[in-house]
């Protein structure tokens, strides 16, 4: 059986960083395939017995675009494991990233009405078409928001994301820190704010939710129990419903002020529970990106 990666998601937001850290991890890498070749692409790679396949499609093949959601049910019709990574970053960062680069959006060159636009007002149109274009891919897979993440981080996720179960729903639980803004990966978040915080001991100030200290100040403390217990229930009722509706992966947002402590417990705390019966995949934003 073929194990196939689609990379796909917004210009700019890592992808060619995301297919080099497949191609590390034993891949057999193509990038910008139109997708009207994908099903012919692994019937080759197939006869040549290539067991890992990595993808990379975007907007730069914007007109067979529509294409891709049948051709994958083609393949896993055909017995091959096909999974979809989608990454993406807020407008702002990608507007930084184009202008740091020097480059041009794929799509800015599309619209004839950009043609006397202010450059950067032009760029955010491409963007925000291109989200457009693209948003059927981003229901078919796993979304990864690269807007604050470092390059080692990404590639660590996408490196994670192929090593669990395709074949089994995956849970992803990440802390965050809300005065960095909300994951746009996030399908469910949770605001763990109002529990008490260990930022006020002076004792636990410069630690985090990884210390045993802190972990043990947090479980003397009954909200945080009642806040782990009606997680792990809201879950624990609707992650079947999950699967029946063909979801791949759920990414569950954990968010605190800073990121460092509350948040970071709960999220090891969720992982370790439902470890037992799920593939589990933990990220701490703050943390990683130190």
């Amino acid at each position: 059986m073929t194990d196939i990666v689609l990379i796909t998601g917004l210009s700019g937001s890592g992808k060619s960083i995301a297919l080099h850290a497949l191609e590390d991890e034993g891949f057999y890498c193509v990038d910008n395939l139109p997708p009207e070749l994908l099903v012919q692409l692994v019937e080759v790679e197939q006869r040549f017995n290539v067991p890992r396949l990595a993808i990379a499609m975007d907007a730069r093949s914007a007109t067979s675009l529509h294409l891709v959601p049948q051709q994958i049910e083609v393949l896993r019709a055909g017995g091959a494991s096909v999974r979809v990574v989608f990454l993406e970053a807020s407008t702002d960062t990608l507007v930084r990233r184009f202008s740091e680069t020097r480059r041009k959006h794929p799509l800015s060159q599309a619209d004839a009405l950009h043609a006397n636009a202010e450059p950067q007002r032009a760029l955010v149109d491409a963007i925000d078409s291109e989200r457009t274009l693209l948003a059927d891919l981003r229901a078919l897979g796993y979304v990864v928001d690269t807007s604050i993440i470092r390059t080692a981080q990404l590639q660590s996720t996408v490196k994670s994301l192929v090593t669990t179960r395709s074949q089994q729903l995956t849970l992803v639980f990440t802390s965050f820190a809300f005065k960095r803004g909300v994951p746009l990966d996030a399908d469910y978040v949770f605001d763990v704010r109002m529990l008490p915080n260990p930022h006020y001991e002076a004792e636990l100030r410069r630690l985090t939710g990884l210390d045993a200290a802190v972990a043990n100040y947090l479980q003397r403390q009954p909200e945080v129990a009642r806040m782990q217990k009606h997680i792990t229930t809201f879950l624990d009722d609707w992650l079947p419903a999950l699967v029946t509706d063909h979801r791949s992966y759920v990414t569950v947002g954990i968010g605190c002020t800073g990121g460092q402590h509350r948040s970071v417990y709960l999220v090891e705390a969720l992982a370790a529970h439902f470890a037992t019966h799920w593939p589990t995949l933990k990220r701490h934003r703050e943390l990683d990106a130190r």
